[in-house]
């Protein structure tokens, strides 16, 4: 037969103070020795260097306990090492190497250190390794001394989990247990991400609004840079024609002035009336009164724009007077003032009343000031600036009707004094009446070209605040295709598409948002990193589905390899329970799980137990023995449940045989007929698996193929002595 373990290595462990070395030849290795010689110490070291983390199952208190103590031929150690080697030519392990060795220090310190072909490697490392060869450092592979009886004493589920060892689901529930695990921190991390995007939340609503918000302004800028450039090429092409046209006239009227005036210096040569100078005195006067009507409506146009941009800033103004006079801000200077006026009237010295008196002044002062300085144009004052450019534009052009009146009054009175002039001076009258009116145009043609000389200053301005408002791309503004008959149509309808730019430059200039590129790229940012926690989160709960998927089907795994396990238990358990007690019969049940269920009738509850306990079930031992009416466990004598045990110990390395069983003398309370029984039974199993087995009795000695013994001296070391009986036979014969 194969075997896998060929050798264990004891140095400075418990009694082991020097190193100690069993090599494994046999399928049968059988450790004897006298009663405290330290052979028990040996089944230790393989729980030991398996993985065990329990020190009672050691015989120990704390893991300094292990290491070999000292005594006066031998130094006490510092620490105790295991070492246990595997052939693993047919890769019973899931390593690359035909050799494997497995090693366990421990300090005095407590500290452990775990060797995998001399690399250091963790815990969970070497019970993954073993877990796969279905090898663990403690359950049924392992049976200490005094522990064969630990199998009935266990309980339902303790028993259970003894079997999932032997059926070689530990592997599976290692592999539950990370789920578990990575299950636990999926969450933790699902709740973490959760708890991110709540957090992220509020800010990119904020970022969204104010995205929303800037958005809007550049709609509004593009839709203000659309009317702009109409306006400006609609602006710039009217008011170079009115400009031509207004110079061309002017010109022309200026030749008709000089012309006229060089005739009537002639034909006043020829006639000396004496209406030529009252007419004079009111031809000065009448173009005055021109000039001042010229003047007049200059400044009428003046108010007119002003109320154009008042009537466009009260559209969009809603500060109101409270929105400015904090109310609190005036109760409390109220207060100081009442107070001032108090301590005032108390005080009886003259010059500190009058210093009190000059500082309520200066404060009653700087109060006003502060309300009236820095504080934003109301609703309220709009509207009244509005009325009153209103009221202004009405007394402007009152005042251009009067003026228009006296003109035309002075006017019949040049003409009453031409025709009660001399025949004479009729040509002279006509002349000047011509000159007159022909300076009339030039005054009124100056008068309009000064109009848009203001116009183009005006273009101009608004260029600038264009390119300070929307951008460099206003400046093409002479690249817009000029509409067809554009400067044919009503001058109203060009000053309303200025009064609504004008309304859009304050909506704009209003927002405060600026060209928000670093708003826009904070949301950008904070979006994406939402967008990226939201796929972060699906794909935690992606792996949390797929990990209980794992988990289930991890489940549904050993749940249906442990009832096919536990009926070849049973089967086996059966056939070496009779070999025992030549007769009778003894199996495994699953506990059958209390339900509880409400009665609607009475109220009362029977017992119910959830999924997973129905799922962990415990496990019962059912036993009837030959010729009695025994059915429990608790009835059995020593000797029968030592047999028990045996037969379900021995049933369960059948039904999956580990690579090796330790036998630490569960034969102990077997008489000699069972102890017969029970060497045969060993040398069955010893075809299946490697026994290492620790015996006093001679029966099972003589079932082995190597024997080692252990002894004592003086210095309280075990030793070992080795005896291969095949090769003694062959030199007895």
């Amino acid at each position: 037969m194969f075997l896998s373990l060929k050798s264990i290595e004891l140095s400075g462990f418990k009694s082991f103070g020097k190193k100690s070395e069993l090599v494994f030849t046999s399928p049968i290795a059988s450790i004897v020795g006298p009663n405290g010689s330290g052979k028990s110490n040996v089944a230790e070291a393989f729980r030991f260097v398996l993985g065990e983390q329990s020190m009672k199952s050691m015989r120990s208190k704390k893991g300094e306990d292990l290491i070999w103590g000292g005594s006066p031929g031998l130094p006490r150690a510092n620490r105790a090492g295991v070492k246990v080697v595997f052939d693993n030519s047919k890769r019973l392990l899931d390593v690359d190497f035909s050799e494997v060795v497995v090693e366990r220090v421990v300090y005095r310190d407590g500290q452990n250190e775990y060797l995998l072909n001399g690399t250091v490697v963790r815990l969970k490392d070497v019970i993954r390794l073993l877990a796969g060869a279905n090898i663990g450092g403690s359950g049924y592979q392992i049976i200490s001394q005094g522990e064969a009886d630990r199998i009935l004493n266990a309980s339902p589920k303790e028993r259970r989990e003894m079997v999932e060892d032997a059926l070689g689901l530990k592997l599976y529930q290692h592999k539950k247990a990370e789920s578990e695990r990575k299950l636990e921190e999926t969450a933790v991390n699902i709740d973490k991400t959760k708890s991110l995007r709540r957090e992220l939340a509020p800010h990119l609503n904020f970022l969204r609004v104010q995205v929303e918000k800037i958005e809007k302004a550049r709609e509004m800028k593009e839709e203000l840079a659309i009317k702009l450039n109409e306006y400006l090429v609609r602006e710039h092409a009217w008011i170079s024609e009115e400009d031509a046209r207004l110079l061309s006239e002017a010109r022309s009227h200026e030749s008709d002035v000089k012309d006229l005036t060089s005739r009537m210096h002639e034909a006043r040569a020829k006639s000396k009336g004496g209406e030529s100078s009252r007419i004079t005195d009111l031809q000065l006067s009448l173009n005055d009164k021109e000039a001042k009507l010229g003047e007049a409506r200059r400044e009428s146009e003046k108010v007119s724009r002003e109320l154009g941009r008042a009537e466009g800033a009260l559209e969009v103004n809603t500060v109101t007077v409270e929105q400015i006079v904090a109310v609190p801000h005036v109760r409390q200077f109220a207060r100081e003032v009442d107070t001032a006026l108090s301590d005032a009237e108390k005080n009886e010295d003259i010059v500190a009343v009058r210093g009190v008196i000059l500082h309520i002044r200066d404060r009653i002062k700087n109060f006003v000031e502060g309300l009236t300085g820095a504080a934003p144009v109301t609703n309220q004052e709009a509207k009244t600036l509005v009325n009153e450019l209103t009221l202004s534009l009405d007394k402007k052009r009152k005042e251009e009707e009067v003026l228009a009146s006296e003109i035309s009054h002075l006017r019949k009175e040049i003409q009453l004094a031409r025709e009660a002039g001399f025949a004479a001076e009729r040509d002279v009258v006509e002349l000047e009446g011509k000159i007159r009116e022909a300076q009339s145009r030039l005054n009124a043609a100056n008068a309009n070209r000064s109009n848009v000389v203001a116009l183009r200053q005006r273009f101009e301005e608004e260029i600038r605040e264009g390119v300070a408002l929307i951008g460099m791309a206003i400046r093409d503004w002479d690249k817009t295709p000029l509409p067809v008959n554009a400067t044919a149509e009503d001058r109203r309808e060009q000053e309303k598409r200025r009064r609504e730019i004008e309304r859009f430059k304050i909506k704009i200039e209003e927002s405060g948002l600026g060209n928000g590129d670093e708003v826009v790229r904070e949301f950008n940012q904070t979006k994406e990193r939402d967008e990226f926690l939201t796929r972060e989160l699906a794909d935690l709960e992606k792996s949390a589905a797929s990990l209980h998927d794992i988990i289930a089907e991890l489940e549904r795994t050993i749940d249906e390899r442990f009832k096919e396990g536990l009926k070849h238990i049973n089967v086996a358990l059966k056939g070496f329970f009779q070999k025992l007690f030549n007769g009778g019969e003894a199996s495994l049940k699953i506990e059958e799980p209390k339900r509880h269920v409400r009665d609607e009738d009475d109220g009362d509850m029977e017992d119910v137990v959830p999924e997973e306990e129905e799922l962990y079930a415990g496990l019962t031992v059912s036993v009837h023995l030959p010729r009695k009416k025994v059915h429990g466990l608790e009835v059995l004598s020593g000797g029968e449940r030592a047999l028990t045990s045996i037969a379900l110990i021995f049933s369960m390395s059948q039904v999956n045989p580990p690579p090796f069983l330790i036998l630490d003398e569960t034969d102990a309370a077997l008489d000699e007929a069972n102890s017969k029984r029970y060497a045969d039974m060993i040398r069955e199993l010893g075809e299946k698996s490697q026994l290492i087995v620790i015996t006093h009795n001679r029966a099972t000695m003589a079932a082995a193929g190597e024997l080692y013994g252990v002894t004592m001296g003086q210095d309280g070391v075990s030793k070992l002595l080795s005896v291969k009986l095949e090769e003694a036979t062959k030199v007895a014969k």
